[in-house]
């Protein structure tokens, strides 16, 4: 079976994570693609397959003859989608011989256009697979289980020498919270790679530092008739700190290594308000600078407003993971040699946001992330090509194969 075909399969089962439950999984419909999942695992011959209660799925493939002394290397990808424009079924549509031009999806009155998305030119003649415009596609990261276990099929019935391979597919990754329950014993690999990128000759291992801001602002609510030197508009003050944040580091300001301070959400009324952002860079350095100038807006507020109008919380939620990557880098150098070996060029960039990888690299599994093919995660623009998912494939078929040349 080709890996689109996989993906087609797996994308109509919706599995939308929910950031509000603080259950694992968030949502029991992940369930739905994990128990799939494991009945194809098991049909391709992999080992020891185990579904948890908490809806990780892990399997194990031994080295063939002669490849024992390879380090283990494990592939992971998620099976839960962002829960955005995912409130009914999905529908992929395939458009063959994409024209790269303008491509109305189905009758949603939503365009995929170049103007929007210029990658859109140079996937001209491939055979383009979107939505229909109303939902999100779900190849994220549902081309990246595809592309595993297209994997896995082709070791199989080519016969294909390899080191010991694990094979893990995921939970919450969405809401950042599945790889925090990742069983390292259980997986078993030394080393390991997410496919949950997007272009197929993307490699990726730095990503943000990474924390969350809570900002909550407490007014005085007196009658607006009489409220001369007493009122203290809570969610005025709240537009003040907006205000007072560094211009131009806001997401659509800022590209590659540039961090951001990014208003998530926003609620107030003149006793009360809140405000949730998020702050993002990849130089730790930087990183503090950003939580430090929060601190001291909210300072500043307090001494012009009163000891108690505002108060910040920050939580780091990750690390760049280069940190770890670094002391690694034949993972780096060898996803270089396989996208050379099937005449891709690599291309090595930023991940703006973060990966499981990430948290596993830091908990003792060093684990970048490759790309699936895919473009335009997150929204209904999402949309991903049948020639990019058979170059992945052929990608991280080669990887295993260097490793198991390399230690032989």
């Amino acid at each position: 079976m080709n890996a689109y075909e996989r993906l087609l399969k797996y994308v109509v089962i919706r599995t939308p994570s929910n950031e509000e439950s603080e259950t694992t999984p968030s949502s029991q419909c992940q369930f739905d693609l994990a128990n799939v999942l494991k009945k194809e695992m098991e049909e391709l011959g992999i080992c020891d397959v185990t579904l948890t209660d908490t809806c990780f799925l892990y399997g194990k493939i031994p080295a063939t003859p002669g490849c024992e002394n390879a380090p283990a290397i494990g592939f992971i990808a998620h099976m839960d989608t962002v829960s955005d424009y995912c409130d009914h079924d999905i529908k992929p549509m395939i458009t063959e011989n994409y024209d790269g031009e303008a491509l109305a999806l189905g009758e949603s009155e939503l365009v995929l256009s170049p103007e929007m998305f210029p990658h859109l030119k140079s996937l001209k003649g491939r055979t383009l697979i979107t939505s229909d415009g109303t939902t999100i596609l779900g190849a994220d990261d549902k081309a990246g289980i595809a592309g595993i276990l297209t994997m896995v099929e082709r070791l199989k019935t080519q016969s294909i020498p390899h080191g010991p391979l694990c094979i893990a597919f995921t939970p919450d990754e969405e809401t950042g919270t599945g790889a925090s329950h990742f069983d390292l014993q259980t997986f078993g690999a030394d080393f390991a790679y997410t496919l949950d990128g997007g272009m197929e000759n993307g490699i990726e291992y730095e990503t943000f530092n990474a924390s969350s801001a809570v900002v909550e602002f407490h007014g005085v609510s007196v009658h607006p008739g009489s409220s001369k030197d007493t009122m203290i508009n809570a969610s005025l003050v709240a537009m003040e700190f907006d205000s007072m944040l560094p211009k131009g580091e806001r997401p659509r300001d800022t590209d590659g290594y540039e961090g951001f301070y990014h208003l998530m959400k926003m609620e107030g009324e003149c006793s009360y308000a809140k405000l949730n952002y998020i702050i993002r860079d990849h130089d730790a350095e930087n990183f503090n600078h950003r939580k430090e100038i929060m601190q001291q807006i909210a300072d500043d507020l307090n001494t012009k407003w009163g000891e108690g109008t505002v108060s910040l919380t920050l939580k780091d939620q990750y690390r760049n993971m280069r940190e770890v990557i670094e002391q690694h880098m034949h993972l780096i150098d060898n996803a270089k040699k396989a996208c050379e070996a099937v005449g891709l060029t690599p291309v090595c960039l930023p991940v703006r946001g973060g990966t499981d990888g990430c948290q596993l690299s830091f908990r003792g599994l060093p684990c970048p992330n490759l790309g699936t093919g895919g473009y335009a995660y997150h929204g209904p623009y999402e949309h991903i090509t049948v020639e990019g998912m058979d170059k992945a494939v052929e990608m991280i078929t080669e990887l295993v194969k260097i490793y198991s040349i390399q230690y032989k």
